[in-house]
C-alpha cells in the first residue's frame, strides 16, 4: 500500500504537471471507484471546466483544489475539491490519450493537448471524490477527520508523541499503524523506523521510555525525508505520475529483508507478525 513518502512523490509530481490546465472531460469505468457523489454523471459534471490550482496531501489523501476556467482572478472564485486515496494498489498517471487504455484503468481525467490523468487501481480498492461548494471536506471524505498529526507537522513533538502513547498497552508497531496516532504512517516506514530509534516492534507502548520516544520521533521524519528523496518505495505497483518506480526498496534497512544480513551488525533480520502485519527487526540492534 502506498504511504506517506509514495503519496508525497504523486502529490510533487502533480504539482508540477497539472496545475492551471482545464479538466475538459472524464471517463469512469468503474462506477464503485467513485465514492461521492453516487452519480457517475454528477462527479464528471463537477469537475468538468475546473482548473486544478494545487494539490494537498493529508496523511495517504490527495486533495487537488478546483477552481472555475475563468479569466478572473481565481482568489475569487468558488473552491470545490477533488479527493483521492490510492488503498493498496492506486497509481495516478499522467499520459497522452492516445497510451494503451491498461486493464485496470478506473477513472479517466481528460485535459488539453490530449493529456489524461489516468486512475489505475488493480486491486479496486482505491477511491475518489468530489466535494461541492456547499458541503465541508471532511464531511464527505470522512477518514480526514480521523487523522492524527502530519509526521512533518510542527505539532509532531515528542510530548504529542508521548501523549498519544502512554498507558497503551499495545505493541509499538501496532501503534505507529493507527492513523489516529501518525498520519501516513505504513508498514514499511514503522519497521524502518523502529529500526533506527532501536525498539523492538512488540515493545509495549506503556513501557517506552521519554529518550526512546524522543529518538522514535526524530527517527520516523528521517526515514520519511530519505524515502521521498528516493521517489518512494516500490516493491510491487507503486509508480510515480510519470511511471516510474520508486528507488527506496533497494536501501531498506530491515523492511521485506528477513534472513539477510543487518546493515550494520550483520546479524539476521527476523521476520514475526503482530495484529496480522509483518514485522522486521534485528534482534542486536533493537532491545
Amino acid at each position: 500500500m502506498p504511504e506517506l513518502p509514495e503519496v508525497e512523490t504523486v502529490r510533487r509530481g502533480l504539482n508540477q504537471l497539472t496545475l492551471d490546465q482545464k479538466i475538459t472531460g472524464g471517463d469512469v469505468l468503474l462506477q464503485r471507484t467513485i465514492a461521492y457523489p453516487f452519480s457517475v454523471g454528477e462527479f464528471i459534471d463537477g469537475i468538468k471546466g475546473s482548473a486544478i490550482t494545487s494539490w494537498h496531501r493529508r496523511g495517504k489523501y490527495l486533495l487537488a483544489e478546483l477552481t472555475p476556467s475563468s479569466p478572473s482572478s481565481p482568489s475569487s472564485l468558488p473552491t470545490t475539491w477533488l479527493g483521492v486515496h490510492l488503498r493498496m494498489t492506486g497509481q495516478l498517471l499522467w499520459l497522452h490519450r492516445d497510451e494503451p487504455l491498461h486493464k485496470h484503468t478506473r477513472v479517466r481525467l481528460f485535459f488539453g493537448d490530449q493529456q489524461e490523468l489516468r486512475f489505475v487501481d488493480q486491486r479496486t480498492f482505491g477511491q475518489m471524490w468530489w466535494v461541492p461548494v456547499s458541503l465541508a471536506v471532511e464531511s464527505i471524505i470522512t477518514g480526514l477527520a480521523k487523522l492524527a498529526v502530519d509526521p512533518f507537522s510542527p505539532e509532531f513533538t515528542v510530548k504529542y508523541l508521548t501523549d498519544k502513547l502512554q498507558n497503551r498497552r499495545r505493541p509499538i508497531k501496532t501503534a505507529l499503524l493507527d492513523q489516529s496516532v501518525v498520519a501516513g504512517l505504513g508498514n514499511i516506514y514503522a519497521d524502518e523506523a523502529l529500526f533506527k530509534s532501536g525498539i523492538l516492534p512488540e515493545t509495549l507502548c506503556a513501557n517506552l521510555q521519554l529518550e526512546q520516544i524522543e529518538r522514535l520521533r526524530v527517527a520516523i521524519a528521517q526515514v520519511l525525508e530519505t524515502s521521498i528523496a528516493a521517489g518512494g518505495t516500490t516493491f510491487s505497483n507503486f509508480l510515480n505520475v510519470k511511471g516510474v518506480n520508486g528507488n527506496y526498496g533497494g536501501v531498506a534497512l530491515v523492511y521485506n529483508r528477513a534472513g539477510e544480513p543487518c546493515r550494520i551488525c550483520s546479524n539476521l533480520i527476523q521476520r514475526t507478525k503482530l495484529a496480522g502485519r509483518s514485522s522486521h527487526f534485528c534482534p542486536q540492534c533493537q532491545i
